[in-house]
């Protein structure tokens, strides 16, 4: 980085941003270019440029956190936390490191008696953020361990305990920051170039000073994000300050350090480290304050939490016990309309109209829902308490199995061991057992279970309902309210619940997090949609068609039972919407749309099942073929140069554009598909 007395990144950015974190943000701030002195008693304990971990502070803050052990199983903390291995990768020593940050270092020694002992010792309080020291240095100059002819000067490292945590790049206010990923942090990462001084890393950050993004030490740039708001209901600022009171304040940084930072290796590839979006970290904390909050109402209602059940007409007379006396509860009153219950779902009517309703997790699709679950779990669990069991529930097995490949990946669970239930008997069996993690499709509630003697009592149970707006109003919905009376409900859905829809939220409660399609697409988490609605229309060519059908039953005088199924018959509207003169309609007009608008981006059409995806693919590709063949015959005769040249980009484009089906798996397929003369 070059240094000019003017308009430089020191006056401007740097000196700005290290002042916000000092007078601010309550960090100890440090100038280090030219400055610094070596040796223990130096600027920063450094031996050399080559050390990037602050051994004195270490040091310290390992005595501070373990007054227990003794000093030499503190040396070999040391030791394990600035162990450097050729062998290993920067992502393997950031990912072992990070482990000894949250959980703490393995260490091994001699009591008195001689016995040997093996403890974990802290490096970080994640407690009492004060017992921690926070360091920002600029202008540290680094030199390469493989190669000592490599030298980089750092612009600022937030070091905590002495571990360089926070990685910080910056440019010019009148430049754009992309270029600190791709002319800096890019390089610097290189293993032989100064890759070791990012071993520790939590993540990095690159600004000019007004905008800023971070990212992991995986991240290529399209996934360095925005920190927009510190509050949910905040509008968002693209603002670097609020990134560093978001992400840099102390207590804010410790959490996003020990609860939202995964390492996923699902997918094909190397492992990539994940560290959680502005809007999974605001979210999955007011999920977890959710979970607080029901924990303090359990303590107010230590017992009789269960007033009565609520049974729909049909199910009078079962093995449900009667309705228990009505309670002089200090809580306040329990409004009627929310123990109204829908047709078939009879309702537990608990003494506290919030026991057992966490809420509903509304965050759209895109979004990363299976990691902010991920978040979730783990961060109650570190926080609140061990015991709790989490039944992980959805209502398709693509789902199932990707939500439990996320959990395995990201080493939530262990792949082999973790509990799925392989059928109702299985499901009814874990959920007598102790476990940690069940992960079950909702229609594995499919044993009977009376209200009298239901599969757990356990008021330690968290249901976390996968797309909560569907499947929980039925047979499968009662039985598991009943097997689990004292259990606590989260929804998690990417779509939005409809205005009337007091199902939902009686069942869970109101919205614990709020994030929708339009603010991820503000936050460019999720890729602009333009939605037209161009479907091929449908007619009644004979006008006065439902009267004649009125008449016709009633001369039938049918039952109450075969005018309910003729009725049903005559409401499918599938064979018409998919005739495939209606579709041959719609594939065409999808070709001249797209052709039309080639140079706007990318297409989709969505149909009604998957079969009928298959249909319109089959329907689609002879009309694309013919269109480019007479945007190609039209370039051909064109003489206007000009013209010519965009006809044949756009002849170009319509040759290269990939077209596919993109549907989840569904067991049977083959032959369902083949039905349709389509091979899937």
């Amino acid at each position: 980085m070059a240094y000019t007395d003017i308009n430089s990144e020191d006056r401007l950015v740097q000196q700005t941003m290290a002042d916000h974190l000092e007078t601010v943000l309550g960090w100890e701030s440090m100038y280090a270019w030219n400055q610094e002195t070596f040796g223990p008693d130096g600027t920063l304990g450094r031996t050399d440029r080559r050390e990037v971990v602050l051994t004195r502070d270490l040091r310290a803050a390992l005595g501070r956190l373990n007054p227990d052990l003794p000093a030499a199983a503190l040396e070999d903390a040391v030791r394990k936390m600035t162990r450097q291995e050729a062998s290993r990768s920067l992502l393997q020593h950031n990912q072992e490191f990070h482990d000894f940050i949250r959980e703490g270092v393995p260490v091994s020694y001699k009591d008195a008696s001689g016995r040997l002992r093996e403890k974990k010792a802290r490096v970080i309080d994640f407690e009492i953020v004060e017992n921690n020291r926070f360091l920002a240095v600029r202008e540290l100059k680094i030199t390469g361990l493989r190669a000592p002819s490599y030298n980089r000067r750092a612009d600022l490292i937030c070091f905590v305990n002495g571990l360089p945590l926070v990685f910080i790049e910056l440019k010019a206010v009148y430049k754009n920051i992309r270029a600190g990923f791709d002319g800096n942090l890019s390089d610097y990462m290189e293993e032989s170039v100064i890759g070791h001084a990012f071993h520790h890393n939590a993540f990095l950050i690159v600004s000019n000073g007004e905008k800023a993004r971070y990212g992991s030490i995986t991240s290529g740039w399209d996934h360095f994000a925005e920190w927009k708001r510190n509050e949910e209901r905040e509008k968002g600022k693209v603002s670097a300050q609020v990134l560093l009171d978001g992400m840099l304040a102390k207590d804010r940084l410790l959490d996003i350090l020990e609860n939202f930072i995964l390492f996923d290796a699902s997918k094909a590839g190397k492992t990539r480290k994940v560290v959680a979006r502005n809007h999974q970290v605001l979210g999955v904390n007011e999920a977890v304050e959710a979970v607080r909050k029901q924990e303090a109402l359990k303590l107010q209602y230590p017992e009789r939490r269960i007033l009565s059940y609520i049974r729909s007409e049909k199910e009078r007379g079962d093995c449900l016990p009667p309705a228990l006396p009505a309670l002089d509860l200090k809580a306040p009153p329990l409004a009627a309309e929310q123990y109204v219950p829908a047709k078939d779902l009879p309702l537990v009517q608990r003494a506290h109209p919030d026991l057992g309703r966490l809420g509903v997790f509304w965050h759209t699709q895109g979004s990363g829902k299976s990691y902010s679950m991920a978040f979730f779990t783990q961060k109650v669990r570190r926080k609140i308490s061990q015991k709790f069991t989490f039944v992980i529930m959805t209502d398709r097995e693509d789902l199932d199995d990707q939500i439990h490949r996320t959990f395995g990946g990201c080493g939530v669970v262990d792949l082999k061991e973790s509990p799925r239930a392989s059928s109702g008997k299985d499901l009814k069996r874990l959920l007598t057992e102790n476990h940690a993690y069940i992960f079950t499709l909702i229609h594995k509630f499919n044993q009977e279970v009376s209200a009298s003697d239901p599969w757990s009592r356990r008021d330690d149970i968290i249901v976390i309902s996968d797309e909560a707006h569907r499947t929980q109003a039925g047979k499968f919905a009662r039985t598991m309210r009943l097997a689990l009376p004292n259990a606590a409900f989260l929804g998690f859905t990417g779509t939005p619940l409809l205005k009337n829809d007091h199902l939902t939220k009686r069942i869970f409660g109101s919205y614990v997090s709020r994030y929708d399609f339009k603010r991820s697409e503000e936050d460019g988490a999720t890729v602009k949609l333009v939605y037209e609605n161009r479907g091929e229309k449908l007619g009644i060519a004979t006008l006065d068609l439902n009267d004649r059908i009125a008449d016709a039953i009633e001369k039938a005088e049918l039952d109450g039972d075969q005018q309910a199924h003729m009725e049903k018959l005559i409401g499918k509207d599938y064979p018409v919407i998919t005739a495939p003169e209606r579709l041959e309609k719609i594939a065409a007009d999808f070709v001249n749309h797209c052709a039309a608008r080639w140079e706007s981006g990318k297409f989709m059409l969505v149909c009604i099942d998957r079969p009928t995806c298959g249909r319109m693919f089959n329907l689609i590709m002879p009309h694309w073929l013919a269109k480019t063949a007479q945007v190609k015959a039209a370039a051909e005769k064109e003489t206007d140069p000009d013209k010519k040249e965009k006809l044949q980009r756009q002849a170009a484009w319509l040759e290269e554009t990939i077209i596919e089906i993109q549907i989840s798996e569904q067991q049977g397929e083959v032959a369902a598909f083949k039905k349709w003369d389509v091979d899937i």
